[in-house]
């Protein structure tokens, strides 16, 4: 029995720093995702936009704040393959051509990267795929319909006969569409072909939009407003129509899962929501030294391998800040989107407290990552904590979080922190390459650190009785503080400081756990064995046994009962 050949759609896909594809986590597990298709070699395409500036460049100005700038991109390396469709976007013709990242360049499997930035386009239409996210709310449907429709219409041209199209989101939903146009209106034929992978339970993350607005953008492929409301409501919603034009979907943890299906229950003709975990690519994330020294029966090789990557990192930091960091100091990284729910802020609630730490050298932390250009909220709150390292010792925060400065903080830190606000953490994967190179987890017990980070054994998880308790978000947010400071101030800093053997045996277990299980070789195999193949051959996935139920009203303590 053949493998399936699967086209997977994704709005980013973060292949190597040479290009800018990506903006955060999305983009990460697509690019994992890419390498370890090309490591297997499944029959597998990637399809996304060839974006002209890219996301953005983060800066900090001569006035200590952040700003964006916009930098246009050009690679020499992509195969121009003569391909370019027509779409319709906004009544318009529109041109999409269609470049190819060979295989042999960073070792994934063939991308196809879209473009509307031709010179017989309009300047409207060549700015289409000019930034990712654009905050424009009709330049975002027409990226969509580059990414979708444009997608499929690419793939035949270059002969790739897909049996199936995998939406990393919802945004290649005209994919699906373009399809029921291909096959007549036939919803059925659409699902066979069709999977899903559904990413956040956080509302930005399940775009909306009113149907007449799609329809005027071209979105639904000639579908009529009958057919797309009856599919995602007059307030049109993403993730609904992606539920019901899919044959299956997945959630990206087990908690995820769980969250998803309690989630999306009351849509009627939804397809079954399945649990795969996130995972990223071993060979692209981990540091050779630490796979070599994490196999000495000895702690010295580990413990000096991560002290010299720390070296390596603080050179970086001294370049960047004037700062000097001190290799034998417990350093602590906060690297990730700037999103509220995320809480950049959480681990500062107490200055004094943790001025304190740092006026004592007992720790050094480090804090990155981008904001959406539109989120003003992300913005001050990068700002906020901008500021804030300015007046405390050993606080750094670095601009331009992207794979280089990504990969080099999670070699060079101690511990890898993760503060969400439970249970919107869908996954959130990073931790996961941090804790490949040697770097313990301290999370809250939210995402694949439910499945992955075992306390005190890997790294340690911010968990208490009645974690899942009705209260107030500020009550939480101080419940959740006061649980990782203890958690910092009386294991962490007395096994990093006291028991070096301790530590040394944390970070061993740290990489092999991540080893083990979050390689994503492990999850495109999962994905061709519980997505692809039972729906290429015909066959159900059966409706997972373990989802909440209607009768399980209090979801998060149930998941928190069930899964600990």
């Amino acid at each position: 029995m053949t493998l399936p050949k699967v086209a997977y759609f994704s709005m980013e896909m973060a292949i190597d720093q040479t290009l800018s594809t990506y903006a955060g986590g999305l983009g990460f597990l697509a690019g994992s995702n890419m390498l370890s298709a090309g490591h297997l070699g499944v029959p597998m395409v990637g399809v996304t936009i060839f974006w002209s500036y890219g996301y953005y460049d983060q800066r900090i100005n001569s006035e200590g704040n952040v700003e964006i700038a916009y930098v246009r991109k050009q690679y020499d390396f992509l195969t121009d393959t003569g391909v370019t469709v027509n779409i319709k976007i906004y009544g318009r013709d529109v041109k999409v051509k269609a470049y190819r990242l060979e295989p042999e360049i960073f070792g994934t499997c063939p991308i196809y990267l879209l473009t509307t930035d031709l010179p017989e386009n309009s300047p409207e239409d060549r700015a289409i795929t000019h930034k990712l996210y654009d905050s424009n709310e009709s330049t975002r449907i027409a990226q969509e319909v580059v990414l979708g429709a444009a997608g499929v219409k690419v793939l035949r041209e270059v002969g790739f006969d897909f049996d199936l199209v995998h939406m990393n989101e919802g945004h290649a939903l005209p994919a699906a569409f373009e399809l029921l146009r291909e096959y007549k209106g036939d919803l059925n034929k659409v699902r066979a072909k069709t999977v899903f992978t559904t990413h956040t339970p956080v509302s930005a993350g399940n775009e909306v939009h009113w149907v007449d607005t799609l329809m005027n953008g071209g979105f639904f492929a000639g579908a009529t407003r009958e057919k797309a409301v009856e599919l995602g409501g007059e307030n049109f919603s993403l993730t609904v129509a992606a539920l019901k034009m899919s044959r299956i979907a997945n959630a990206v943890s087990q908690l995820h899962g769980l969250v998803a299906n309690k989630m999306w229950q009351h849509i009627e003709d939804r397809c079954p929501i399945i649990a795969i975990t996130n995972a990223v690519n071993l060979n692209f994330w981990q540091d050779s030294r630490v796979q070599n020294a994490e196999k000495s029966p000895e702690d010295a090789p580990l413990l000096e391998t991560k002290k010299q990557m720390k070296k390596e990192l603080f050179k970086y930091i001294a370049g960047k800040t004037g700062k000097l960091f001190n290799p034998d100091v417990l350093t602590i990284t906060w690297a990730r989107r700037f999103a509220d729910y995320k809480r950049a802020w959480l681990i500062l609630m107490e200055r004094d407290r943790i001025a304190k730490m740092l006026r004592e050298n007992k720790i050094q932390l480090i804090f990155s990552g981008k904001f959406h250009p539109a989120d003003t909220l992300g913005r001050d709150m990068f700002n906020n904590i901008l500021k804030q390292s300015y007046e405390l010792p050993n606080v750094v925060v670095l601009p331009n979080y992207e794979l280089d400065l990504s990969a080099l903080l999670k070699k060079g830190t101690d511990v890898w922190l993760n503060t969400p606000l439970r249970p919107f953490e869908a996954s959130g994967t990073s931790g996961m390459s941090a804790n490949m190179n040697g770097a313990l987890h301290l999370s809250i017990f939210d995402g694949w650190a439910v499945e992955g980070t075992f306390d005190d054994i890997n790294g340690y998880t911010v968990k208490y009785p009645g974690i899942d308790d009705d209260i107030p978000w500020e009550e939480r947010h101080w419940r959740d503080y006061e649980c990782m400071m203890n958690i910092i101030e009386n294991k962490i800093m007395p096994t990093y400081y006291e028991d070096k053997q301790r530590w040394a045996q944390l970070m061993r277990q740290a990489v092999r756990t991540a080893e083990a299980y979050f390689h994503s070789d492990r999850m495109v195999i999962e994905y061709y064995n519980r997505l692809y193949k039972p729906i290429a051959h015909g066959i159900d996935e059966e409706e997972p046994k373990d989802i909440i139920t209607a009768e399980q009203p209090n979801l998060n303590a149930w998941a928190y009962s069930n899964i600990k």
